[in-house]
Formats: structure tokens, sequence, C-alpha cells
């Protein structure tokens, strides 16, 4: 399982950081400027939450089955350099699950990661998930593509979700218009 998240993780770093090797070696010594934006916008999704772990059966006993529906509100605070290369996100996603169940289920990650100009993304943070029989955290990784057209953000994101009760695997998307 650690490793369905460390190798795509570790191939995402080292594409971020070959820019900036090729970068490092340029005689230029201004001072970065850098400018702030924000992104907010809907997300909605799939989680699956597979096999017969603590957390997979806590849900069944609540009357939910291993895959979900995610419907929420994506919030994001984005430091770029004016000159171009990758952004620097934070972003916290509260967002509610189950709903077609007639549950509901919250949830919220906090994401930190790096967006590159072709668009690709990654990231990782803490999730805490509230379910009948108390708080659950664990750790989310996420890597994903976001594409821009005219101010508008698309982004598709894989997301896993680590911890001992039980591992999830979800699908994202959505959208945000830049402010």
């Amino acid at each position: 399982m650690k490793t369905l998240i460390v190798i795509p993780l570790a191939i995402c770093v080292m594409l971020a950081m070959l820019p900036t090797a090729m970068h490092a070696q340029d005689a230029d010594s201004t001072t970065p400027t850098f400018s702030e934006k924000k992104l907010d916008g809907p997300r909605l999704g799939l989680t699956y939450i597979p096999g017969n772990s603590s957390l997979s059966r806590t849900l069944e006993k609540s009357g939910l089955k291993n895959v979900v529906s995610q419907f929420g509100w994506h919030f994001e605070w984005i430091v770029a350099p004016e000159g171009g290369g990758p952004q620097f996100v934070v972003q916290f996603v509260p967002l509610v699950a189950g709903v077609e169940y007639g549950k509901f289920l919250a949830n919220g990650t906090l994401g930190l990661g790096i967006r590159l100009p072709s668009g690709i993304e990654f990231g990782m943070g803490p999730n805490m998930l509230i379910t009948g029989d108390g708080i659950r955290t664990g750790l989310m990784g996420t890597v994903g593509k976001s594409f821009n057209y005219g101010g508008v953000s698309i982004p598709i994101n894989v997301v896993v979700v680590t911890n001992p009760d039980g591992n999830r695997f979800g699908l994202m998307f959505g959208y945000a218009i830049m402010k």
C-alpha cells in the first residue's frame, strides 16, 4: 500500500526539482517576486473503501456501501513566482459523503502541494473523517492535473487516504474561479 503512494510522490518530486535544478545554473541573481492568488469552487467525486477493514465494517453498520459520493467546497491559496514556475498551494477541502444512502459523513483535508506550469499537481496533508463511532485521521496523498480555461481552473485528482483502520481511494473533480 505504501508503494502506491511513495512511488508517484517520488516521481512528482523529481519532476518538480528538474526545472529548479536547471534554473539554479543561471547567473541571474535577482530577487524573485511572488504573487498570491485565491481559488475557490465546488468539488465532487467518488470514494472507494476496499476490503474488510475496520472502517468498511463501521460504514456498513451505518448502512453505507464501499463506494460513497463526496460533495463539498475547495478553498485554495496559491503563491506563484511572477516570472513563471511552480505554484505553491495550500488548500482546505471540507466534504460530505454518503448522501445517496441518506447519511452525512463529514470529512476535511488540509493539503499542501505544488502545481507545475503544465498543470500537473501533487500534494499531501492530514485528513479527518467523522464516522458514527468517532473521528478517524489519516494521511492524504493526491496527484492530478488542473486545466485552465480563461481564469477557470478545472482540476481532476486521484486521492489516497491512508489509515490503519482502512484506506480510501477517490477521484475528485470540480472547478474554481481565480480571484
